[in-house]
């Protein structure tokens, strides 16, 4: 990155970016890179050093006060808080609204039966769209970092990942990859109206994925795939709720009847480059002893 481009990118922002879920996956992604940028941007969360909570509105107005531009990382609970957060937000002045959404919110019945509208998600997007301002939605796939610093984290490490995808296939995304969209898309022309599908270059199966970590760590773990049933009852014998655990075993069925594997050109759109290869991410992760 050239001096000419964050000289650039900082001009470009006329007041302070608000990115919630900012000590999040994406939402720290985002705050580095706008930083880097000398963008003035406010980390908002429960824990950042702007606080805010979805479940409290009276958080919202003074993280929002004298923003210009958000990026919005919305929590995932019906009805969704969002469409109100974007009313307030466009009422203090904000002008730019970048929102996270997940891929298939487009598609209906992509969620289930439950979802035929999108779900909170699809709240959300119309939303933003009917808001008035300049919006730009973001429809990734499931994380890569989902194995390094989610979800599946303790699995890989404890040498078996037992999930209900079957033999199942995704194109996971680099949540770096979902960072350099949101922040192109918060401090440049040209991304107003767009609506970004976000995949990694190619789909992977578990057991694909868990060869790919086992190439660079020496330590193979093993898929051990699994009934729906059984592994929502493990999530809730782990203190997951019934809606946690609902939510989770639900939003794993793209993977297990391969929704999630047509790659996406969303990231070659945004920023005229491929998006990274799930092995890349492995071998930085890797590099840093995520999976010891």
């Amino acid at each position: 990155m050239t001096q000419t481009d964050v000289t650039a990118a900082a001009a470009s922002v006329q007041g302070p970016v608000l990115v919630t879920g900012g000590t999040g996956k994406t939402g720290r992604r985002v705050v580095a890179r706008l930083r880097e940028l000398g963008v003035e941007t406010r980390a908002a969360s429960r824990s950042g050093d702007t606080p805010f909570d979805w479940a409290d509105p009276t958080t919202w107005q003074a993280a929002l006060d004298g923003v210009t531009a958000v990026y919005i990382t919305p929590l995932d609970a019906s009805p969704s808080p969002t469409p109100a957060f974007v009313e307030q937000a466009v009422a203090s002045g904000v002008r730019r609204l970048v929102l996270l959404s997940a891929r298939g919110t487009d598609v209906p019945g992509y969620f289930g039966p439950a979802y035929e509208d999108g779900g909170p998600h699809g709240e959300g997007e119309r939303a933003v769209r009917a808001s008035g301002v300049t919006w730009t939605i973001l429809r990734p796939g499931w994380f890569a970092q989902n194995f390094s610093e989610g979800v599946f984290l303790d699995g890989v490490r404890d040498g078996e990942l037992a999930l209900p995808t079957g033999d199942g296939r995704a194109a996971f995304i680099d949540a770096d990859d979902i960072a350099d969209v949101a922040v192109a898309a918060l401090t440049e022309d040209g991304h107003a109206g767009e609506e970004y599908g976000l995949s990694g270059p190619r789909a992977l199966g578990i057991a694909d994925v868990l060869d790919e970590i086992a190439k660079e760590t020496g330590k193979r773990a093993a898929y051990v795939p699994v009934e729906a049933s059984v592994f929502r009852a493990g999530l809730t014998a782990q203190g997951f709720t019934d809606w946690e655990a609902d939510l989770w075993t639900d939003a794993l069925d793209p993977i297990t009847s391969s929704r999630e594997a047509p790659v996406l050109d969303g990231v070659r759109r945004a920023l005229g480059r491929e998006p990274r290869d799930f092995a890349d991410f492995v071998r930085e992760a890797a590099a840093r002893g995520v999976w010891g």
